[in-house]
Order: C-alpha cells, then sequence, then structure tokens
C-alpha cells in the first residue's frame, strides 16, 4: 500500500511549489509509516513554505482518505529545523555565581480550549517508572472527582497503549482526532497509530511538531486536568514541550540511586529556566518488601530523593515502593488504582493526587 500512496503523493502539487510534494522533498518513503490500515504521513515544512504545506496537508488527507485500504489518517506537519525560540539563551556566569532564570521563557505558550491546567510529569531519565507513575497519578485525579485527561509524549517509547491496554484510537471527526476513553479518562498516544514493535524514524525536529500537533488538534473536550507524560532526558523536544505548552507545574520522578537524582536535577532545572513552577518531586521504586519474610530492602537505595527536594527547596511529594502488583497491573492494562483501588499501593498514588490537586489549587488562587 505505500507504493500506491506514495503514487499519489506525486499528483499532488500546491498553488506556489514548482513540482510535487515527492520531488520537492517535503514527503517521502520514509515519511509514511502504515500499521494495519492506520496510516501516518509526515510532511517537511521547508523554510518560507509554511502556507504551502498546510494546503498539501489538506490535500493529501483528500487524496489519501478515500482510499479503501486506509481505515485512518495522521497528516503531520514536520520541520527540519526547529521554529524559533527553541532554547534560553546561556547566562553569562562569573566565578561562583548561580545562573538566572530568564523571564518570559514562554513566548509562544498559549492556552489550549477547554484544558484548566496541563500538569507535565517528568524525569531526567528513562527507566524509573515515570509513565507508570503518570498513569496511577491521572487515575488518582479522576478519583477525586475532576475531568482527567492524560497525553504520552513518548513518541519513540510510547507507554500509554500497553499500560491501558488500547490498540487503536477512534475514527477521526473532521480534521480533528478523537481521543480514546478508558475508567473515565481521556488518553491519547502515538502509540495508537503504530505497532508496538515498529519503530518511528523521525528526526528530534519532526518529534517536536508532531507532539504539538497532538496536543492542540485533539478533541480534548472540557478538562480540569490533563497530565502530560514527558519523555525521558532534556532536549528539543522536552524543551520546547516545556516552552510551547501552558504548564500549570511539573512533577519529577526519580528513583533515589544517585546515578537517577543526577538527571532529575536537569529535567528539574530545564523546568525552572523556562519559568515552570515545581510541584514536587516523587521517589518510586523506593524502598522493596519482600513477599516471603517480610523483610525491607532498599534496592535503588532510600530517601535520595527526598533529600534533594529538601536541598533545591521544593516540595516533597512522596514515595512509592518497589512493589510487583504495581508491575503487574501496569503489564495487564490495567493499573493499579483501578485494579486495586483499596490497597494500600493505589493509596499512595491517591495521596500524591491529592496533594497535585492542592498545589494546583493553590497556584490557580495565586494566578
Amino acid at each position: 500500500m505505500k507504493e500506491k500512496i506514495l503514487s499519489l503523493l506525486k499528483e499532488i502539487q500546491p498553488v506556489g511549489l514548482e513540482t510535487n510534494i515527492v520531488d520537492a522533498g517535503m514527503v517521502s518513503e520514509n515519511s509514511i509509516t502504515i500499521n494495519d490500515g492506520k496510516v501516518v504521513i509526515s510532511i517537511n515544512v521547508p523554510d518560507g513554505r509554511a502556507e504551502q504545506a498546510a494546503y498539501a496537508r489538506d490535500l493529501v488527507e483528500n487524496n489519501i482518505k478515500p482510499l479503501e485500504e486506509v481505515t485512518k489518517l495522521l497528516v503531520v506537519l514536520t520541520r527540519d529545523k526547529p521554529a524559533e525560540p527553541t532554547a534560553p539563551q546561556a547566562p553569562t556566569l562569573k566565578a561562583g555565581s548561580e545562573p538566572k532564570a530568564a523571564r518570559d521563557m514562554r513566548p509562544l505558550s498559549s492556552p489550549i480550549p477547554g484544558i484548566k491546567q496541563i500538569v507535565a510529569v517528568a524525569s531526567g531519565k528513562g527507566g524509573v517508572g515515570k509513565s507508570t507513575t503518570s498513569a496511577n497519578l491521572a487515575l488518582g485525579l479522576a478519583s477525586l472527582g475532576f475531568k482527567v485527561g492524560l497525553m504520552d509524549a513518548d513518541v519513540y517509547g510510547p507507554s500509554l497503549p500497553r499500560l491501558f491496554d488500547i490498540q487503536s484510537l477512534p475514527p477521526m471527526e473532521g480534521d480533528r482526532l478523537i481521543p480514546a476513553e478508558k475508567y473515565g479518562m481521556k488518553l491519547m498516544s502515538m502509540g495508537f497509530l503504530i505497532e508496538e514493535e515498529n519503530p518511528i524514524l523521525w528526526r528530534g525536529p519532526m518529534v517536536v511538531s508532531a507532539l504539538m500537533q497532538m496536543m492542540r488538534e485533539v478533541d480534548w473536550g472540557e478538562l480540569d486536568i490533563l497530565v502530560l507524560d514527558m519523555p525521558p532526558g532534556t532536549g528539543d523536544a522536552q524543551l520546547t514541550m516545556a516552552q510551547q505548552v501552558p504548564l500549570a507545574g511539573a512533577v519529577i520522578v526519580s528513583t533515589p540511586q544517585d546515578l537517577a537524582l543526577i538527571d532529575a536535577r536537569k529535567g528539574l532545572r530545564m523546568f525552572q529556566n523556562v519559568d515552570v513552577p515545581i510541584l514536587g518531586l516523587i521517589e518510586n521504586m523506593s524502598t522493596f518488601i519482600c513477599p516471603h519474610c517480610g523483610k525491607t530492602s532498599d534496592i535503588f537505595g532510600h530517601g535520595g530523593a527526598e533529600n534533594d527536594a529538601r536541598r533545591l527547596g521544593v516540595m516533597f511529594l512522596g514515595a512509592v515502593p518497589l512493589e510487583m502488583k504495581i508491575r503487574e497491573t501496569s503489564d495487564a492494562g490495567t493499573p493499579i488504582v483501578v485494579a486495586e483501588p483499596d490497597s494500600i499501593h493505589a493509596q499512595t498514588y491517591k495521596r500524591l493526587a491529592l496533594k497535585v490537586a492542592t498545589l494546583l489549587s493553590d497556584e490557580d488562587d495565586d494566578g
């Protein structure tokens, strides 16, 4: 089917473009991803060609959507280089001085209709349980009566489809993506459109553009809180999301060990440097209690995140243990907050959610 789609794309020549979008380098075979009838096409936007690219997207949708083999179509606009501004200017430092966060570092941040507050859940590195924390935190907020959405912003390694046992999105309505719904929440992930073991071969700026479209071209409806499961690290995608998404605050997740905390501090500093409030730190995989002998083991250490929070002057939200039930329920697509809502571990996440909701309320009152 890819050859057929590519052939149709070669027939598309927007007004103002000297040739078709394939020969112009706006679309290539690598720009097309197909998974069981679900098609994702990325259109590269050359400098000064934003108008032609937007027109090309409409033409692509009109030409490809009627194909019988295509059950769902997502067309995203991407860029070879990110839109300015992409990063704060490095501060000039004197010996012994601390870097100062520049002001107004989010000039491109604007509200998303229907969403009252957006919370980023982030980590400086992968493997610390950020996505599991995001899912259970969102479910904890929903259990408090909030209208909640959860967006998986990790394009390269999306976890949300497995965490919620969802393989595909509902059909599109017009030019708007309709989020999946489960456990009373609205859910969005690039993983809904791509086969689980199929990698996305996109450069960083392409990912940024796709993420911004997923954020702003999804019919979220009315939400009190959107939880944004950020990709790990502090690269271009993370920085651009922090600058261009109107974040009410960020939650940093880390394991207690020093290696994880080093990167968690980098993530924390990134948000501070673009004026995003830090709601607090969560220590994940904090302690392991043997189910056989009851003995406590600090496999990844214990208390490191709490000590860091105190030293950095941010709130310590709480600790989540290293527990097999949390892993088992996550792998089964029923996070522990819904699988065992009365368990001690579900209550831990609900207490974290209550703290976050309280902090968001304080931020709202201050605003």
